[in-house]
């Protein structure tokens, strides 16, 4: 198994996707000999400037939401920046709460300045003071400065496979949390189970978004099975799936390593962000099945993709 930071809880909240992204980071850097834990309550606090701001402009009427895509965790990280969790860490922060406040601010204010400084308040008092500065390993560093140590613009590629569209060309993903409409890689099915087993073995973690509807799904038991882990798993069943919103973009996790069970049946060792409450201290045990189903999407570095 991959070296992997210690296992979070992402509490009520949205962000999955921002504990999975970080989490791919963090363990990319750590198989790298680097040591490094992100903040993610200040990729949550940008975002929930951000989405006032808009809410703003739109009367108040737009909702502010946490729901997003890792791609959106990279996206904000190399807008923003990011800090050190040491130096930016929030205690048990109901965002849900936060981001109802985030609404009422944007539809209460008579002005962008007044909401900006009402907003800032808000963060201040429920989630920190936000620092200037990140001291890490005896130097300093601006948030921009501090992401780009850690991640470089454009180190991480976005893949999926659907038949929707042609193979070899990128689009953008048809989620209602891709936001910002970012583009995915479309590969073959095959390619791209090969390209996150490939990932794995040489020592880089994979980002996984997908669908955790299915009743083979189990935290509690640490476990994702098909019911029918006997069945072919075509490119078709995939896209009838998520034509049918079967396959949903539920929750995002990172693959950190391979397992094989008895009978040599490969699963995927994944670490959630949902505390460490089940048999394994918070990791599951994904079915090679169950990812070539219920995979939305996939983010590896350019290294573990071999460019």
């Amino acid at each position: 198994m991959l070296k992997a930071t210690p296992v979070k809880n992402q509490g009520s909240s949205s962000l999955c996707w921002a504990y999975a992204m970080l989490g791919t980071i963090e363990s990319e850097r750590l198989m790298m000999g680097d040591s490094v834990n992100l903040s993610v309550d200040y990729l949550a606090r940008m975002l929930l400037k951000e989405q006032a701001r808009e809410s703003f402009f739109a009367g108040g009427r737009k909702q502010v939401s946490l729901r997003g895509t890792a791609s959106m965790a990279l996206r904000l990280l190399e807008r923003y920046g990011m800090l050190h969790e040491d130096t930016y860490n929030g205690k048990q922060v109901n965002y849900n709460v936060l981001a109802r406040k985030m609404q009422l601010a944007a539809s209460r204010s008579a002005s962008l300045q007044k909401m900006d400084g009402r907003v800032d308040e808000i963060l201040d008092a429920e989630v920190g003071f936000m620092p200037r500065f990140v001291f890490f390993r005896h130097a300093e560093y601006t948030p921009k400065q501090f992401a780009h140590s850690v991640c470089l613009p454009h180190e991480y590629l976005s893949l999926t496979s659907f038949t929707h569209h042609p193979y070899g060309h990128s689009f953008a993903l048809e989620i209602p949390d891709n936001r910002y409409r970012d583009a995915f890689m479309n590969v073959s099915l095959d390619t791209l189970m090969a390209h996150v087993k490939r990932a794995l073995q040489t020592g880089h973690p994979v980002c996984w978004e997908g669908d955790i509807s299915e009743p083979g799904f189990s935290f509690a038991k640490g476990v994702a099975k098909l019911p029918n882990e006997a069945v072919n798993v075509t490119p078709a069943a995939r896209q009838r799936q998520f034509e049918t919103l079967k396959t949903t973009d539920d929750h995002c996790m990172v693959l950190v390593g391979l397992a094989h069970d008895k009978r040599g049946n490969t699963y995927y060792i994944a670490k959630n962000s949902w505390g460490k409450n089940n048999p394994f201290g918070g990791y599951m045990y994904l079915s090679d099945n169950y990812l070539r189903l219920k995979t939305v999407a996939v983010y590896m570095s350019q290294a573990a993709y071999g460019v």
